[in-house]
């Protein structure tokens, strides 16, 4: 009796010791990163409940998730974040492509380079968004501008990505290529780009909530449907649920899309040295 006592003993002492499961150490670290957010957000209400502010200064978090609910019913809530999602990922394809391809050439080619260089080194730290009334001159109030200067403001993180990952890649690397017979299209293709590619995620990681971004600036100083558009109609009609509303609305849809970028970030890179390194996003 006593011996089986023991053994229990030792087994609990055992399974008290025991490591966690790997789901639940990623669990319990998604609880403790989210617990500022949760304080933000119970704060918030507390706040908005106390009485300091007005509920037209401050509406209740309850009221604000209570329109947005109302929204989600009505589909205003789907057409508004469509729309955006839209101008903002066409903006940011438009701006992937465009940068990745001009970045290239301008590692391949002298002349693109002493063309293109000033004009990325002047515009890289310039605000784009200064541009917008030319924009609407040339090209009017409609989705295309609006897709035009995303694509303006995202390419400029892209190109330079695209350049500093290709110059990065080691020259010994490219010398035993060149050695065993490879081409210059085999060298892009096969060598330059697999390994510039890490560099070029972390410029699309960048590029991606600039797109989001610049697609609700534009809604709001241009008007129309989406996101951006339907907080300044509701600030126009002195709407304070509908204005927080959209800002929790654009947080959360900044949120997965950054997300989703990681993820996929993980997912392309599985033949990297990073996938291999411990993560904590």
């Amino acid at each position: 009796m006593a011996h089986v006592t023991g053994v229990r003993d030792r087994t609990s002492r055992g399974w008290r010791n025991a490591p966690a499961s790997p789901f639940v150490a990623r669990i319990g670290w998604g609880l403790a990163r989210s617990a500022s957010i949760v304080l933000l957000l119970a704060g918030w209400e507390i706040l908005a409940r106390s009485g300091t502010f007005t509920p037209f200064v401050l509406p209740a978090l309850t009221s604000v998730l209570e329109r947005i609910l109302a929204d989600a019913m009505s589909g205003d809530l789907f057409l508004g974040a469509s729309a955006t999602l839209y101008r903002a990922l066409t903006g940011f394809l438009i701006a992937a492509v465009g940068g990745i391809s001009l970045g290239m050439a301008m590692t391949r080619s002298i002349g693109i380079r002493w063309f293109f260089d000033p004009i990325i080194s002047v515009g890289f730290p310039m605000p784009k968004i200064a541009f917008l009334p030319v924009v609407i001159l040339w090209l009017g109030l409609y989705d295309v501008s609006k897709i035009s200067m995303v694509a303006f403001e995202a390419i400029f993180p892209v190109v330079t990505a695209t350049i500093v990952g290709i110059k990065g890649v080691d020259r010994e690397i490219i010398w035993s290529a060149r050695n065993m017979g490879a081409s210059n299209r085999e060298l892009l293709c096969q060598i330059m780009l697999p390994a510039a590619f890490p560099q070029i995620m972390t410029g699309l990681q960048v590029a991606l909530p600039i797109s989001l971004i610049v697609a609700i600036v534009t809604e709001m100083l241009m008007g129309g449907n989406g996101l951006g558009g339907g907080m300044m109609s509701a600030s126009r009609f002195a709407d304070s649920p509908g204005v927080f509303a959209g800002i929790v609305e654009i947080a959360a849809i900044g949120y997965c899309l950054i997300k989703g970028m990681s993820m996929l970030r993980r997912r392309m890179l599985l033949w990297h040295q990073e996938a291999l390194e411990p993560s904590t996003v």
